[in-house]
C-alpha cells in the first residue's frame, strides 16, 4: 500500500511551477480555443495568465515586460498569436462575456 503524504514546501512549488507549464504548454497547442470563451467558461484567459506571471516577477523585483509575459504564455509575441489563431467574437460571445464579465 502507497502511503501518501504531504510533499514540502519545495517540492510543492516544483509541482505548482510544473502544473503551470504543463498549462500553458496545453494552451499553445489549443489555438482553436479562443481567449474569450476561456473567459466565458472559466473566467480566466492566456492574458490572464500572462498577467498573473507579470505580477509574480513583479513581486519578485524582476523587470519583465507586458510584452515579454505574454510571449512567455502564447510561445510568440501576442500580436503574431492574435493574427494567426483570433477570430472576431461572435454576438453570442460578447453577451456571454458580458454577463460573466462581473465574476472575472
Amino acid at each position: 500500500m502507497k502511503i501518501v503524504t504531504k510533499p514540502d514546501p519545495q517540492t510543492e512549488i516544483e509541482l505548482q511551477a510544473a502544473a503551470f507549464r504543463r498549462l500553458v504548454d496545453h494552451l499553445k497547442t489549443r489555438t482553436d480555443v479562443q481567449n474569450i470563451d476561456l473567459m466565458n467558461m472559466a473566467g480566466f484567459c492566456r492574458n490572464c495568465l500572462s498577467n498573473w506571471y507579470l505580477d509574480a516577477a513583479g513581486e519578485r523585483g524582476l523587470d519583465v515586460t507586458k510584452d515579454e509575459s505574454r510571449e512567455a504564455v502564447y510561445g510568440m509575441p501576442y500580436e503574431e498569436w492574435k493574427a494567426k489563431y483570433q477570430s472576431e467574437a461572435s454576438d453570442e460571445q460578447k453577451k456571454a462575456f458580458e454577463v460573466a464579465k462581473p465574476n472575472h
